[in-house]
């Protein structure tokens, strides 16, 4: 709450991307550190080299400070397309450090690798398809460069969790083992075996299972000796991507979350390794990691405001009219003998006769405002059943589904298609909690809808140690005071990801680092604003000066037609133009308010 605090004197509002750069370069550390461990503990006879897969986050303040802390661990880069080969070419500085390049290449990605190899880059053009290597031959040949290459093998064993049906024999990239033999035979006729330097694979992101990775390793490694014992050079394995993240805390093969930690994740790697290898009588390979969302996943927190609530029925202090169809007294009936029925039957009751009652509003037999009052005592019935079950331990299947049913709606000033893209696509899970009012107990059960005008825009999964909640527990909105609620763990592909929906754009950032000298234990090194309406029209191919122009025209005419008065005609323009250099985002109540108490001239009433 500091750090918004701060953020906003700046003057930078929420919606805020917080990014801790202190956390990056921790989990950069930790990987390495816990490889170096397991190396060790292993007697293992090669190295870790690790990389980074830019497209988890390719914001050039993520991958300058992970390769500043992975400098001295020759830590790498991994590039899937064009554009992103790019970028490490140019980042990524450090002669040591492994360049890999993944993903469909056409000639001048290619011809891009092999530049890099001119330059003295430990680059790697990892084969994902068989027609790729007769492109790498032919334009090695001419520029007259001995390439690195790897092949991406597709494993049998398939992966776990969401992306599970990305992989196995079905996986969209990878060599099958006659595809693998195809290769190596075009190789060794271009008498090129010296080229083949790593055997790579990939199961997935997130694996939640330690199990499956250890079969993977297990199977990948047996492509490797096989390979080496073909007469190839080999020395690199590439062990992929899908160390996984404990979104939800429970530490389980639960998609969301991993039953291992990074430190097992790295002796079980090394460890497998190391006996197949030994079983084989080849030499050690160093191990490649591609772990991304391990990496950035922690270090960024999207901070949001609830601007508004949407509730199933009236306020429940306002005092319910007098019953007097036949079917408002039924309903009265069942509020007030509650005691009558057992819970189950009472809500049965109540249901039939709120669909009798829409039934007879839909034939012109029941007003509005009865229709109103119908609905307005089957949720009270309803409240009263969910208040009577708070501490009953076996609840039937459709009582508690009450409690969702009961939830508020929290309008919150974000965009889901724009920060939290994966919630609304794959039904990823991140931690969402109130950061501030910490000391009072929530009393209100909701879920979250953002501003965009989409009804997917909306959080109703949230995490639970043992299944997944439909509710959030939240404060009750207080007039004139804002209401702030973290994300937590955004930071793997939703910066990249997100959309222009409704032209929303991205948000506020602030960066973030820990210092204890530091007042706060903390310090902003820097603030970006984010889109302005200006910028997003600009991405779609509109003009600001040219709308301004166009809206002034017909302003200009409504002006000599009489309909609008020159003064009024100047302040729409000025309006207009303004709203075009401002946020996308909106503008709470509260900070209208303080912005009009604020030009309020003093003395005024």
């Amino acid at each position: 709450m500091d750090i918004v605090k701060e953020v906003q004197a700046a003057g930078l509002k929420p919606p805020l991307t917080i990014r801790v750069q202190d956390l990056l370069r921790h989990r950069v550390t930790q990987i390495n550190e816990a490889f170096r461990k397991a190396i060790q503990e292993e007697g293992y006879d090669g190295r870790y080299r690790g990389v980074f897969p830019i497209k988890v986050n390719q914001l050039r303040e993520v991958v300058e400070e992970i390769l500043d802390a992975g400098e001295e661990y020759d830590f790498g880069l991994e590039a899937g397309s064009k554009p992103e080969l790019i970028i490490a070419m140019a980042l990524l500085e450090n002669r040591k450090a492994l360049l890999i390049c993944n993903g469909y290449k056409d000639e001048e990605y290619i011809e891009l690798a092999l530049m890099g190899r001119r330059l003295g880059k430990q680059t790697i053009i990892v084969v994902e398809q068989v027609s790729e290597i007769d492109n790498i031959i032919r334009i090695a040949r001419k520029m007259g460069v001995q390439p690195h290459i790897g092949l991406r093998v597709k494993l049998t064993t398939a992966g776990e969790g969401k992306w599970a049906d990305s992989t196995g024999e079905n996986a969209k990239f990878g060599l099958t083992a006659a595809e693998i033999v195809q290769v190596t035979d075009k190789l060794a006729q271009a008498k090129m075996k010296q080229a083949l330097r790593l055997v790579h694979f990939h199961i997935g992101s997130q694996v939640p299972n330690i199990g499956t990775i250890k079969k993977a390793v297990i199977e990948a490694t047996r492509f490797y000796c096989e390979l080496k014992r073909m007469g190839f050079p080999m020395g690199i394995l590439d062990v992929g991507g899908g160390l996984g993240i404990d979104y939800d805390g429970s530490r389980s093969a639960y998609e969301s979350s991993m039953n291992y930690s990074m430190e097992v994740y790295a002796r079980d790697v090394v460890a497998n390794i190391k006996q197949i290898c030994q079983e084989s009588r080849v030499a050690l390979p160093d191990i490649v990691s591609e772990s991304g969302r391990a990496l950035v996943a922690p270090h960024s927190i999207l901070i949001f405001e609830a601007v508004d609530r949407i509730t199933r029925d009236t306020p429940q202090h306002e005092p319910l009219k007098k019953a007097t169809h036949p079917i408002l007294k039924e309903l009265d009936s069942i509020r007030k003998n509650k005691g009558k029925f057992d819970p189950l039957e009472r809500y049965h009751d109540a249901k039939a006769k709120r669909e009798e009652a829409h039934a007879r509003f839909s034939l012109g037999n029941l007003k509005l405002e009865e229709r109103a009052q119908a609905d307005q005592l089957f949720w009270n019935i309803c409240r009263q059943i969910q208040k009577d079950l708070a501490n009953t331990p076996d609840i039937p299947d459709e009582l508690a589904r009450l409690e969702s049913m009961l939830a508020e709606q929290y309008v919150c000033n974000f965009s889901v298609f724009q920060s939290l893209l994966d919630h609304w696509a794959l039904d990823q899970l991140f931690p969402i909690a109130p950061i501030h009012r910490l000391n009072e107990r929530p009393q209100v059960q909701a879920t979250l809808v953002d501003i965009t005008c989409d009804s997917d825009g909306k959080v109703d999964d949230f995490i639970d140690l043992e299944d997944v909640r439909r509710t959030l527990s939240v404060h009750t909105l207080k007039e004139g005071q804002p209401y702030y609620i973290g994300a937590f763990m955004v930071g793997a592909y939703q910066d990249i990801m997100g959309d222009l929906h409704n032209l929303f754009g991205r948000v506020n950032e602030a960066h973030v680092f820990l210092e204890d000298d530091e007042e706060d234990g903390f310090y902003i090194e820097e603030s970006i604003p984010g889109y302005s309406v200006e910028r997003i029209l600009g991405m779609i191919q509109y003009n600001a000066e040219d709308l301004c122009r166009m809206m002034k025209r017909q302003v200009d005419k409504a002006t000599k037609a009489d309909s609008v008065r020159p003064r009024e005609g100047v302040a729409m323009v000025d309006l207009y133009e303004r709203l075009i250099a401002g946020r996308t985002y909106l503008i709470p109540n509260h900070e209208q308010k303080a912005k009009a108490k604020a030009k309020k001239p003093k003395g005024s009433g």
